[in-house]
C-alpha cells in the first residue's frame, strides 16, 4: 500500500458486526469527502451496510482516518441528501430502508424486483370472475357485464409490504390460479399463455392512504402513496390487462430518461 492509501474499518453496531473498508487516496484528485461517500454508497448497495445499519460518529470516523471532522460531515450529509442515510437524535446516522426504483417500462413490479435482485413474494386477496363494472369494460374493450377476471394481490419486498394490486383481464386469456399468481408475476403468466404485450397506456399519480390501505400496507393513515393506472395491449391491439395500483412512497419510486427532440 503506497503512503498516499489510507485503510480504516467502520464498524456496524448490531446484532452482526460487518466491517467495511474505506480506502483513501489522497493524491488523487478526487475530494476525500466524495471518497468516502461513495464506499459507502457502495456498501449500502452490495448489502455490507444493511438498511438499519449505524455508521460510527463523526468525531470516531474522522479519527480513524485521519480526515477533518468537517470532511466526514460533508460525506455524510451527501448521503442524506441522496436518501441513503438517515440521522436520528438519539441514536446516531443509520442506513435507511432501500427504496425500489423502477424504469418506467412495459415490465411488472415483479420482474423489476427480481431484476434488482430481490425475491418478491405475493399475497392473494381476491382472484374471481365478475361482471365488468363500465369503467373496466371500456378500457378492456368489452360490453358492460361482460365477465372479466378480477385479482387482488399485496406485492411484498425484503420482507415488507410494498404495493397493493388490483387488476382486471379478460375472461379466459390465461389459466389463472391463485397459487401461480402467489408463485410468479402477471406478466410472466401471460407470456407464458402465448399473450404477447407490446405497448401500454399509463397514468402516474399520488393521494393519500386511506384505513385500509393504510393497514394493508403497514402504513399510517394519511401516509403517501403512489398511484399507477395502466392499460396494456398485446402485438393485435387488444387490450389484455388493466391495473390499477397503489404503492408506499417511503419505499418505491419511479425513474423516467427523458431525450431531447
Amino acid at each position: 500500500m503506497s503512503a498516499n492509501l489510507a485503510t480504516e474499518r467502520i464498524h456496524r453496531e448490531g446484532p452482526m458486526t460487518a466491517k467495511l473498508a474505506i480506502d483513501l487516496d489522497r493524491s488523487s484528485p478526487v475530494p476525500l469527502y466524495f471518497q468516502v461517500a461513495e464506499q459507502i454508497s457502495e456498501a449500502i448497495r452490495s448489502g455490507d451496510l444493511p438498511p438499519g445499519s449505524r455508521l460510527d460518529n463523526e468525531i470516531m470516523l474522522a479519527d480513524r482516518l485521519g480526515l477533518s471532522r468537517p470532511t466526514i460531515r460533508q460525506a455524510i450529509q451527501y448521503l442524506v441528501d441522496k436518501g441513503l442515510l438517515v440521522r436520528k437524535r438519539g441514536v446516531g446516522t443509520q442506513v435507511v430502508h432501500g427504496q425500489v426504483k423502477r424504469s418506467v417500462e412495459l415490465t411488472s413490479l415483479y420482474d423489476d424486483l427480481r431484476r434488482a435482485g430481490q425475491e418478491p413474494v405475493t399475497r392473494v386477496l381476491a382472484l374471481e370472475a365478475v361482471p365488468a363494472q363500465e369503467e373496466v369494460a371500456a378500457v378492456l374493450g368489452l360490453e358492460p357485464g361482460a365477465e372479466v377476471l378480477r385479482m387482488e394481490r399485496i406485492r411484498y419486498a425484503a420482507g415488507e409490504p410494498l404495493a397493493l394490486l388490483h387488476n382486471w383481464l379478460p375472461a379466459g386469456l390465461a389459466p389463472l390460479t391463485a397459487e401461480n399468481l402467489s408463485e410468479r408475476g402477471l406478466y410472466e403468466l401471460l407470456r407464458s399463455a402465448g399473450v404477447r404485450m407490446r405497448v401500454a397506456n399509463q397514468r402516474i399519480g399520488a393521494r393519500a392512504a386511506t384505513a385500509v390501505e393504510a393497514r394493508l400496507l403497514d402504513e399510517r393513515r394519511g401516509a403517501p402513496l403512489l398511484t399507477m393506472v395502466r392499460t396494456a395491449y398485446d402485438d393485435q391491439g387488444r387490450a389484455v390487462e388493466h391495473g390499477s395500483h397503489i404503492y408506499r412512497a417511503s419505499h418505491y419510486s419511479l425513474e423516467v430518461t427523458l431525450i431531447e427532440r
